[in-house]
Order: C-alpha cells, then sequence, then structure tokens
C-alpha cells in the first residue's frame, strides 16, 4: 500500500511538474490550417496573373494591342495565349528581347511554355499563380511553414526564425525564411536559380533576384493577401511589387493531379523535357 502511494504522488508530482512547465512555454497556434479541412483558392477570375499594386512599378501584363482572353466554356469570345507587354518600363533590354522572341512564336501560332503546363517547378513568386480551380495548402509548424499545391504536389519550404544560410545553392523555388511581425508574415527568399520565368508573359530572372512576400489576412479573415517584392537589378530596372490573393475554403482533403505521368505531346504541343537531378536526394 506504501508503496503504491508513493508510486502514486510521485506520478502526480511529475504530472504537476511538466503542467508547470508546459504553462510557461507558448503555445503554437496554426494560422493558415487551423483545422483540416482549411484550405486557399485563388480568389479572382485569372489567378494565372498578379495582381498590380495600387501605386509604383508592378508586373509585366499583356500587350494592350493583343489582349489576353482566358477560356472560358460559358462564352463565345475566342480565348488567346498571353503576349507580353514589351513597354514594360521593369525590363532591361535583354530581357525584353529574349520575351520578344516568345512573342513572336505566339504569332506564328506556337502554344507558349507556362511552367504549370509543361510539368515544371513553378519557382518563385510564380508559384503562387494558380487557376482559381486548384487549391493550396499551408501547412503550419513552429519550425516550418510548407506551402504546397494541388498540381503536381509541389511545394516551398519556409524555414521561421532563423537566418538564410551563407552561400544557398540556387534551386527552383530558392530559400525562403520567414518571421512574424505583428499579424503579417514575412517571407524572405534569395539563392534562386535563373531556370524559371517570374510569371507565365515568360519574364525572365538572373540568380540575383530577391523576393520578399507579406502575408497577411483581410476580410475578416477570409481572404489572404500576399503582397509580392521582386528585387533584380540583373533583369529588372526598378524592383517592383504584385499581389496574390486567396479565398478561404473548406473543400476537403486535396485531391491529387498528377502531371509528368500525363504530360504528352498532342496536336504539336511543345512538350519540354521535365527536370530530372543527376543524383537522388536520398
Amino acid at each position: 500500500m506504501r508503496v503504491a502511494t508513493a508510486i502514486a504522488l510521485s506520478a502526480c508530482a511529475a504530472m504537476i511538474s511538466a503542467s508547470s512547465v508546459n504553462a510557461t512555454e507558448p503555445v503554437f497556434v496554426p494560422r493558415f490550417a487551423p483545422d483540416v479541412l482549411t484550405a486557399w483558392q485563388v480568389n479572382h477570375p485569372d489567378g494565372d496573373d498578379y495582381i498590380p499594386p495600387a501605386v509604383g512599378p508592378g508586373p509585366v501584363k499583356y500587350d494592350p494591342a493583343h489582349p489576353f482572353i482566358p477560356t472560358d466554356p460559358a462564352s463565345s469570345i475566342q480565348p488567346t495565349y498571353r503576349v507580353a507587354d514589351l513597354n514594360s518600363p521593369i525590363l532591361q533590354p535583354w530581357a525584353k528581347e529574349q520575351m520578344k522572341k516568345a512573342n513572336d512564336e505566339v504569332f506564328a501560332g506556337k502554344i507558349p511554355f507556362v511552367a504549370r503546363e509543361r510539368c515544371w517547378p513553378a519557382g518563385t513568386p510564380a508559384f503562387v499563380l494558380e487557376p482559381p480551380f486548384n487549391i493550396t495548402l499551408f501547412i503550419d509548424t513552429p519550425k516550418e511553414i510548407l506551402i504546397v499545391h494541388q498540381n503536381d504536389f509541389q511545394f516551398r519550404h519556409v524555414y521561421m526564425n532563423v537566418p538564410h544560410t551563407k552561400n544557398p545553392k540556387p534551386s527552383w523555388t530558392g530559400e525562403s525564411v520567414g518571421q512574424y511581425e505583428g499579424d503579417t508574415l514575412v517571407v524572405d527568399t534569395i539563392g534562386l536559380n535563373d531556370k524559371t520565368f517570374v510569371d507565365n508573359y515568360r519574364t525572365p530572372h538572373t540568380v540575383q533576384m530577391h523576393v520578399v512576400e507579406r502575408f497577411r489576412f483581410i476580410n475578416d479573415g477570409k481572404v489572404l493577401e500576399d503582397e509580392i517584392t521582386v528585387d533584380d537589378p540583373g533583369a529588372f530596372t526598378t524592383p517592383w511589387k504584385a499581389i496574390q490573393r486567396w479565398n478561404r475554403t473548406n473543400r476537403g482533403p486535396m485531391e491529387e493531379l498528377s502531371c509528368s505521368e500525363n504530360n504528352e505531346g498532342l496536336f504539336d504541343y511543345d512538350v519540354k523535357p521535365i527536370p530530372q537531378a543527376k543524383t537522388p536526394d536520398f
């Protein structure tokens, strides 16, 4: 009896001690995924385009002489492909010349390159460009936020409350570190390779590109907004801003949308070879 009582008292003491320790530790509360059903869908009709900022330099848009018309099954208007506005003041001459070649290919009847349609990594910041019928997940943990695309299950790691490594190896999505400034998640990304485009107008960039994103909730938490700042003196004449917004949705588990397994060359569709690593990561 005495032994049992001593064990019980010891267990109670341990529980009290543990609860005291836990009481001093901050409780982690997920902000982007408070439950297993919460996901995010782009909240404007053409999620494959950025929303321009209210003032200041913004992203490349379509050529006014060749307006972009997205596919709409309910409309009788013929859809078009994107043709970049080469008069955009943010473009360095070499970038403008490269984009002119891409425009000329569209005029010649070629289907333009879009990373998602070729099963290529979208890169940063173009990772946020998604059509409204796809969903994006933000998986919160104390040390990392994982941003997951429904399409081909692409993802980005945002490492929380740590500095950048000294010389990050260039990669498709770069090295992203984040911290909260009040209610805003600030994500700083460097270490990007130059194999991606910053948008769906085939706007190039260099390995100098530096991207800062500020994620915040608006409209009583129903909408998530990402204000993006892009700085790349190798490709752009000035830093510029863009915006993406998502609606909160409870659509259920993320359905798998395989891409590379279905990447077929139909109707003279120019299928780019899917990037493959020379050596395994494990």
